[in-house]
């Protein structure tokens, strides 16, 4: 056995490559190898020499096979390190063949930023919520009955509940209102907000996706009217489409959050396919607004006897392919690069306070 070791042991210390590693452990451990063979013999012995000679079997063979082990990394070592010489890259080198292209900022999260601003110079702060909402914080605190269509199935995402769960099941909110709620439960009145988010709802064509993009704003102290509403709808638009002039038109109409409402209409014309805000015949529904009905105040633990407000809501997207010309809204969700690289913006587009773009 002393031979057998010495005579395995150095050759596998000399072995130079992985083949010849395992030429050795065939010959010494393998199904015929001079181990195996050794061991064999063990049933001619007598029980004696069996206890003596067997012990000593079965550790030269796990001596033998922790050498083919080792000896075995150490060449796979080895052999990286030659690869790692040999194939030497610099990875911080620019790419081959092509001008390396800079990201762009996704018009979504530019328009975002730009309203943000443009709100911010008139006062209002920045509100958010969770996406997932309860039904009382999407409907039932902003007075949408159980009759109305938005708590239907069919234009919205309920989340699953167990069977024997009988309270109303959560949804994907429909609209950034809950945080209205939320933020007036916080903060009391007066408050100025606004919550821009994602919204869900079942519906996908052109101008429609599952997953957009909402800004609402919420505005509540002692004496506001529709007058100040006006205002500020015609200060942002005239900020965020960079023009002097702004028409706007109310219509009266229903929301079930607001009392009275109105949709809000934007005078404009169209040429060559490019809006024109503020001038010629056209008329173009912008957004939904009111005052806020005084059961939503209650809900937001507001008393509708001392405090009154106005609230809107416009889509983000929306009014991201009115300004930068984009024809459909599903383009926005496909993570086309080319699109991307053709209305993305640069870093140093900042949007300012005074609305536009300061480069």
């Amino acid at each position: 056995m002393d031979d057998l070791r010495e005579k395995y042991l150095s050759a596998i210390a000399e072995a130079a490559e992985e083949t010849a590693l395992e030429t050795l452990r065939v010959q010494a451990v393998g199904k015929k190898g001079e181990i195996k063979l050794k061991m064999r013999e063990l049933g001619k012995m007598t029980p004696e020499e069996r206890q003596v000679a067997g012990p000593k079997l079965n550790a030269l063979k796990d001596e033998i096979n922790s050498a083919l082990a080792a000896k075995k990394s150490a060449l796979a070592d080895a052999a990286l390190e030659e690869r790692l010489r040999s194939e030497w890259l610099d990875v911080t080198l620019p790419g081959r063949g092509s001008a390396r292209r800079g990201g762009t900022i996704h018009p979504v999260s530019q328009v975002t930023e730009e309203v943000t601003a443009i709100f911010a110079d008139m006062g209002f702060a920045v509100a958010e919520g969770p996406q997932i909402e309860s039904d009382w914080y999407n409907f039932d605190a902003l007075n949408i009955p159980p009759h109305h269509p938005a708590r239907q199935e069919h234009d919205t995402f309920f989340m699953h509940r167990a069977a024997e769960d009988e309270r109303p099941p959560h949804v994907l909110r429909t609209h950034t209102s809950p945080v209205q709620i939320r933020a007036m439960q916080a903060q009391g009145a007066p408050i100025r907000v606004i919550a821009p988010g994602r919204v869900y709802r079942a519906d996908y064509d052109q101008t429609h996706t599952p997953m957009f993009h909402q800004v609402e704003g919420l505005a509540i102290d002692r004496d506001i009217s529709m007058a100040h509403l006006k205002w500020v709808l015609e200060e942002f638009c005239r900020a965020y489409f960079e023009v002097d002039k702004v028409e706007l038109r109310f219509r009266a109409s229903h929301f079930p959050f607001t009392e009275p409402s109105a949709e809000v209409d934007l005078r404009c014309s169209w040429q060559g396919g490019q809006l024109k805000v503020g001038e010629g015949d056209d008329w173009m529904e912008i957004l939904g607004s009111g005052m806020v009905h005084p059961k939503v105040l209650q809900a937001g633990g507001i008393d509708p006897a001392e405090w009154q407000g106005f609230a809107f809501g416009l889509g983000i997207d929306r009014i991201a392919m009115l300004k930068y010309g984009i024809p459909d809204l599903r383009a926005f969700f496909d993570s086309d690069l080319r699109w991307l690289r053709h209305y993305g913006f640069s870093a140093l587009d900042v949007p300012t306070v005074q609305g536009g773009l300061s480069r």
